[in-house]
């Protein structure tokens, strides 16, 4: 057994209706993404040291040093989460959203002109952005605020660089799927992996690649992310029948056919580990990935 913890729009049917499929269906959807998919589509490191962080009372005294006095303004002791909100702002991006017009340099110069670092350092503001990018991305929950202990990993940012974020990425979504069911409309986790892993696999409703990108790395950054004016009027039932009658020989099997190692430096660090048996680490969250599981569930006896 190994030890690893280590956009685009979303289309929210086609999303819903994935992640609300009956549960044997879900295991069977999702199981065999599995580690090269995290490695292809994200470019995150899937093998590294373990997510886990350390367990405090009161992250008070953590905030101010790493992030600044600001994030804990007006809050009582004792502090064990951030607020998204705060983080938004301090990066630019509090009530921004990219317009169906605007292109993402357009975005990208708004949000910057947006931008104050004030007096900040350059750890500092660093320690900032990647916090917003943890809580409002890669580890997001129907939550409005983030656990501090993400924080306490970003302390040096040398080693924060070595630990397996797309494994914990993985755990954290796994542990949110049960979570979802026909009565939800929402759902946690970094909902874009699972969008673009699902333009890999079904020619269903997917968008085009983006002109010039074909051979850009991750894959993810392949797909055009502006935002779509058309609104589909598909209901998720109706997807989901969809998705149960797909036919076999139309699901893309090898959809990272042809793709160097070379050129992606995750899938290249992490090929040890794609025949393994893991343990997906997030914080206090464990999910076990067993890769019988997977073989069996896709026939490959």
């Amino acid at each position: 057994m190994n030890w690893t913890g280590n956009y685009p729009e979303i289309r929210v049917v086609l999303l819903y209706s994935i992640v609300t499929l009956r549960y044997s269906t879900v295991i069977r959807f999702f199981v065999s993404f599995t580690y090269p998919g995290v490695a292809y589509l994200t470019g995150l490191p899937v093998q590294g040291e373990p997510v886990v962080g350390l367990e405090r009372r009161d992250y008070y005294d953590d905030i101010v040093e790493l992030l600044g006095p600001e994030f804990v303004v007006g809050r009582r002791r004792p502090i064990r989460s951030i607020l998204l909100g705060s983080l938004s702002e301090a990066v630019g991006l509090r009530g921004r959203r990219r317009g169906p017009l605007e292109s993402l340099d357009e975005f990208c110069t708004g949000v910057r002109g947006a931008l104050d670092l004030g007096d900040r350092s350059e750890e500092r503001s660093i320690r900032i952005f990647v916090s917003y990018l943890l809580g409002q991305l890669l580890f997001a929950t129907q939550s409005s605020q983030m656990n501090c202990k993400f924080v306490l990993l970003l302390r040096d940012l040398e080693r924060a660089g070595r630990y397996a974020w797309g494994a914990a990425m993985l755990g954290h979504l796994f542990s949110l799927l049960p979570s979802s069911s026909q009565h939800s409309q929402s759902t946690g986790g970094f909902t874009p992996f699972l969008q673009i892993w699902g333009y890999t696999r079904f020619p269903m409703g997917r968008r085009t690649l983006a002109e010039g990108r074909q051979t850009m790395v991750p894959l993810m950054t392949r797909w055009e992310v502006a935002p779509d004016p058309k609104v589909t009027d598909r209901r998720a039932g109706d997807v989901r029948v969809a998705l149960d009658h797909y036919p076999h020989e139309q699901v893309v099997w090898t959809p990272y056919a042809g793709e160097a190692d070379a050129s992606h430096p995750a899938v290249a660090a992490g090929r040890p580990l794609f025949d393994c048996h893991l343990l997906l680490l997030c914080l206090r969250t464990c999910e076990v990935l067993y890769l019988e599981l997977v073989v069996r569930t896709l026939g490959w006896h």
